[in-house]
């Protein structure tokens, strides 16, 4: 198994989510109003009053081939905004349960 960890502005909150169910992923585990700065480019997402946005981020865990074509959905997803800003991370699973 794999674990994709996204971090990701607000708004593509319901598209993320939808991009995952489409590969027929439906668990996930979700963190709200959390911030965060990107390493290159793009502003701040402090949820303060000088940098109001916010990111969301998942932790999905999907069986190995299914994380190649969520990674690609989620990179067309970043191409399309570039400015919104999101992350993805792909690492293995040792165990679970």
């Amino acid at each position: 198994m794999k674990a994709i960890f996204i971090a990701y502005n607000q708004a593509y909150n319901e598209e993320i989510v939808e991009a995952l169910e489409t590969l027929g992923q439906r668990g996930y585990t979700k963190w709200e109003e959390i911030g965060g700065r990107g390493t290159v480019d793009g502003e701040p997402h402090l949820g303060n009053h000088a940098w109001p946005t916010q990111n969301h981020a998942l932790f999905v865990a999907v069986e190995d081939e299914l994380a190649p074509k969520a990674m690609a959905l989620l990179r067309k997803l970043d191409e399309d905004n570039l400015n919104l800003g999101l992350r993805a991370y792909v690492l293995p699973i040792e165990d679970s349960l």
